[in-house]
C-alpha cells in the first residue's frame, strides 16, 4: 500500500466552489497527479468542538454552512461516501497517541471539506472522513493532532488540512479587490519555511511571520496547515501550488508535504 503525502489546501471563500480560478485548476491537477487514495481524512476549521470528533456517517450530507452567497452554491452536492470503518480506525489511531475522540454518526461535510475536494476529486468517489478541531487547539496541539493521524497516510489515506493561508474576514467583507501587499509577504514567508522543511518556523509563524496578526486575526484557519505538516512523514520534498490572491486578501496557496508533484494544469479561465 502506497504511503500518501499530506496536503494543506486554502479553501478561500465558499464561492471557490463555482469560481475555481487558478487555484481550482491546480487542485484538479493535483488530484490527477496523486491518483485516487484509499480514503481521505480532512480537517477543517469550520468544525470546531470541545474535544476531537470524527464523522462516522456512511452517507455524509453536503453542509452549506454559509449565508448570503449566490443561490447556485446551495444546490451543489458532493455525495462522497463516508467510512464508519475508517472513522473507527482513526479513533483508535488517535487513542494510541493519548487523544480521546468520539464518533458522530450524523455530521456531514462542511464547506471547508467539500469545496476543495470538489476540485481535487470531482467524481466524489473517494470515501471521506472529517476530523474536528478542538476549541482549545493551539499551534503545538495542531502539530500533535497531525502526528497522531500520520499512521493513516501509510495505509493509503490522504490527510488534508483545509484552511486558508491568509484569513482576515473583516478585510474580505470590505470587498476591496486591490491586492494587499501584506498577504503576499506573509505567504512568501510561509512558503520559504515550507521549502526549508522548517517545522519549528511554521509552528512559530503566527508570532514571527510578517503581518501575521493581520493575516490571521484568529488562528483557526492557519491550524490545518500545522495538522498537515505534523502528519507528514517528512516536510520535504514539498510542492507549492500558488493559486494567487483572491478578493485582495485571501491567499490561495496550497502545499503538498513529502512529495514533489509535477502538475499538468489544464488551460482554463483563471478569473
Amino acid at each position: 500500500m502506497t504511503t500518501m503525502p499530506t496536503v494543506f489546501v486554502s479553501h478561500g471563500a465558499p464561492t471557490f466552489a463555482i469560481e475555481p480560478g487558478l487555484a481550482g485548476a491546480q487542485l484538479r491537477a493535483l488530484g490527477r497527479a496523486l491518483g485516487k487514495p484509499e480514503a481521505i481524512v480532512v480537517v477543517s476549521p469550520h468544525w470546531m468542538t470541545r474535544g476531537v470528533e470524527i464523522t462516522a456517517n456512511a452517507d455524509p450530507e453536503t453542509v452549506h454552512d454559509f449565508g448570503g452567497f449566490p443561490r447556485a452554491l446551495y444546490s451543489i452536492q458532493y455525495p462522497a461516501p463516508g467510512s464508519p470503518e475508517l472513522a473507527a480506525r482513526t479513533q483508535q489511531v488517535l487513542k494510541s497517541r493519548g487523544i480521546t475522540a468520539s464518533l458522530d454518526t450524523r455530521r456531514g461535510l462542511d464547506h471547508g471539506a467539500w469545496v476543495p475536494l470538489l476540485h481535487m476529486y470531482p467524481d466524489a468517489d473517494v470515501p471521506v472522513v472529517q476530523v474536528s478541531i478542538p476549541f482549545d487547539t493551539d499551534e503545538a496541539k495542531a502539530l500533535e493532532l497531525g502526528r497522531a493521524l500520520a499512521p493513516l497516510a501509510a495505509q493509503g489515506v490522504l490527510i488534508v488540512g483545509s484552511g486558508s493561508l491568509t484569513h482576515n474576514l473583516y478585510e474580505f467583507r470590505m470587498g476591496d479587490a486591490k491586492e494587499a501587499s501584506y498577504a503576499r509577504e506573509f505567504s512568501e514567508w510561509i512558503r520559504d519555511a515550507v521549502a526549508r522543511g522548517d517545522i519549528r518556523r511554521l509552528e512559530q509563524a503566527l508570532q514571527q511571520a510578517p503581518h501575521a496578526q493581520r493575516a490571521h486575526p484568529t488562528p483557526e484557519h492557519f491550524l490545518p496547515l500545522l495538522v498537515a505538516a505534523g502528519a507528514a512523514s517528512d516536510l520535504t520534498p514539498s510542492t507549492v501550488l500558488d493559486g494567487g490572491i483572491r478578493h485582495g486578501v485571501l491567499a490561495m496557496e496550497s502545499y503538498v508535504f513529502g512529495q514533489s508533484v509535477s502538475l499538468q494544469v489544464e488551460e482554463t479561465n483563471h478569473a
